[in-house]
């Protein structure tokens, strides 16, 4: 089974979008954090054991303890550890083209979506996998 972690620390995003995930397809298993730090710390945890770690990764940018920028910074190093190569998209309300373009130079984000993410778009994501 694979596994989809969603970073945010909106807790109305987290249910709608777990709801949304799991109306799309029944074949993943879900991991929610409210901050960067939290799952962080999770794969920091998991990092011997590729099946705990997730797939794909929902990225919030504004998040408190540790913001996308500092979880992606934070990923980056420990990235040659890890067993398991994971997706990461970078999910945010801003429409800022400072926010998008920062995204787009950093290596391991796959795309930057603005929120809400269609149901397509999530579609897209899972495919890509």
């Amino acid at each position: 089974m694979r596994t989809i972690c969603i970073v945010d620390d909106d807790r109305v995003y987290q249910i709608a979008t777990r709801k949304m995930l799991e109306r799309i397809s029944n074949a993943y298993k879900i991991l929610v954090f409210s901050d960067g730090q939290e799952a962080y710390q999770y794969i920091i945890e998991n990092v011997e054991n590729a099946s705990a770690l997730p797939d794909i990764i929902l990225l919030d940018i504004n998040m408190p303890n540790m913001n996308a920028w500092e979880f992606l910074d934070a990923y980056a190093e420990m990235k040659p550890s890890l067993q398991k190569n994971i997706t990461i998209y970078v999910i945010s309300s801003s429409l800022s083209e400072s926010d998008i373009q920062r995204a787009k130079k950093i290596e391991n984000v796959k795309e930057y979506y603005v929120k809400p993410v269609t149901t397509e778009q999530y579609l897209k994501m899972l495919d890509a996998v």
